[in-house]
């Protein structure tokens, strides 16, 4: 009971494989679209270098949330946040539940009950999860070269996550470094052109 059976993980691993192959909107500073497993993976680092900023919450939970959070992207691939309806969340939904229900115990169900945390928005760590999630995505943006860059950008980068990152004074002050550097950015591209 409980074991996970050999063919079983490597079958879970090819379905993870997909966000190796499946891209992201965002592009990487060396100019390439950077895929799903790697935003889920800065994501998680993210998590673990606030911890001390945040000590009242279960960090460990909230890597975890990190690094699943995108899972259903294995299947629809990436919606940009910006082209995203309620239909495309609850396809995602839906495939993220046919997944989580295909794995052996105990892991469908401390999944489901994860997705469920992150869905309801009402614990510190589903918070946290969030509000770094939106934060990965603009320090992105901002490390990426501007060219790549839709014109809704420019305005949508700093407002992006805002609601996101009322409940904590460290993460308020980091979108404010953030849109600095966004500014900065759009800052320096309009004096090259000039």
């Amino acid at each position: 009971m409980g074991k996970m059976n050999v063919k079983k993980f490597i079958e879970i691993m090819s379905v993870a494989e997909k966000l190796k192959n499946n891209t992201r909107h965002s592009w990487t500073s060396s100019n390439r679209h950077e895929s799903v497993a790697e935003h889920s993976w800065r994501l998680s680092l993210m998590a673990y270098f606030v911890k001390d900023e945040f000590p009242y919450a279960d960090i460990n939970k909230v890597i975890l949330m990190c690094i699943c959070h995108d899972l259903g992207e294995a299947i629809t691939g990436d919606i940009p946040s910006f082209n995203k309806n309620e239909s495309d969340d609850i396809v995602e939904n839906k495939e993220v539940h046919q997944l989580i229900n295909n794995l052996p115990e105990p892991y469908n169900k401390e999944l489901s009950k994860l997705f469920l945390e992150m869905q309801a928005q009402e614990t510190i760590e589903s918070k946290l999860y969030k509000a770094l999630d939106k934060m990965e995505v603009l320090i992105q943006h901002n490390e990426a070269d501007i060219s790549t860059w839709i014109p809704l950008e420019y305005e949508l980068n700093l407002t992006h996550g805002e609601k996101e990152v009322e409940f904590s004074n460290y993460m308020k002050d980091l979108k404010q470094a953030i849109n600095e550097d966004t500014m900065n950015k759009i800052q320096h591209a309009k004096e090259s052109i000039s």
